[in-house]
């Protein structure tokens, strides 16, 4: 299968997929922190070329209700963030996976089919998800773990905040391998 993982630096995903014997692509503006196949760019550049699966994670800088005070004074940034969002889940490609915290993706566009927690993939973490579906099942937890910890979003000032807050979990990574590979 042809797997994009678009929005995503890190090769998580795409190392997940890679394993499992798919032809798997990440593509970020950033470059890869991992050797693999990884598309340097705009992914709407390579939306046509051919994907059978999507896995995306489009930054929620603008998007996540965390941010919701400053929502005033980003309206243009707001509205080209939830323009960005739709271009990837109304694009052509069979299967989309659209994953972000809390959102406003949930009331201007449609509600979550999904929320995961890392806590329900081997990883003792609290980090609420939410996953938009198309042409997928919902997400199987494999590993349920006990009190989880709010670690992942507990880093303010930290070096490399946003990078480290948007990593995906392994767990959740290989369930999606598994699940919808």
């Amino acid at each position: 299968m042809r797997v994009l993982v678009a929005c995503e630096f890190s090769g998580v995903i795409r190392d997940a997929f890679a394993a499992r014997g798919h032809r798997a692509y990440s593509c970020d503006t950033l470059p890869s922190e991992a050797p693999g196949r990884h598309y340097e760019g705009d992914v709407r550049d390579i939306l046509s070329y051919g994907w059978d699966l999507m896995i995306a994670h489009p930054p929620c800088t603008y998007l996540a209700t965390s941010g919701a005070r400053w929502f005033p004074d980003r309206r243009p940034e707001q509205k080209a963030a939830l323009e960005f969002v739709r271009t990837l889940m109304f694009s052509s490609i069979a299967k989309i996976a659209i994953e972000n915290p809390v959102s406003i993706i949930s009331t201007v566009i449609r509600k979550p089919d999904q929320v995961i927690q890392p806590w329900q993939y081997g990883h003792a973490e609290s980090k609420k998800t939410c996953l938009w579906l198309k042409g997928l099942p919902l997400l199987e937890p494999t590993c349920l773990m006990d009190a989880p910890r709010s670690s992942i979003l507990m880093e303010p000032g930290a070096k490399n905040q946003a990078k480290n807050r948007s990593r995906t979990c392994q767990g959740i990574a290989d369930a999606m391998a598994a699940q919808w590979g």
